[in-house]
């Protein structure tokens, strides 16, 4: 799954910490999603949506498989 959850920080000029601290995860957390190797729940996503002024079908992506 792609996201765009590293653009929105820098739209906001927020670090990993910053988000992390406004939505209540560790930074670790924020990496790993950013990196794709952690998808997150569905609350995890609605509040990183709200937090970047996003939608979540727009902050997340699935990877198209042929």
């Amino acid at each position: 799954m792609k996201n765009k959850i590293k653009i929105q920080r820098a739209i906001y000029n927020l670090t990993q910490e910053d988000l992390a601290k406004k939505i209540g995860v560790s930074r670790q957390t924020i990496n790993t999603m950013e990196s794709a190797k952690y998808i997150p729940s569905t609350v995890l996503a609605l509040k990183l949506a709200k937090e970047l002024k996003i939608s979540v079908e727009e902050l997340f992506q699935l990877e198209k498989h042929d």
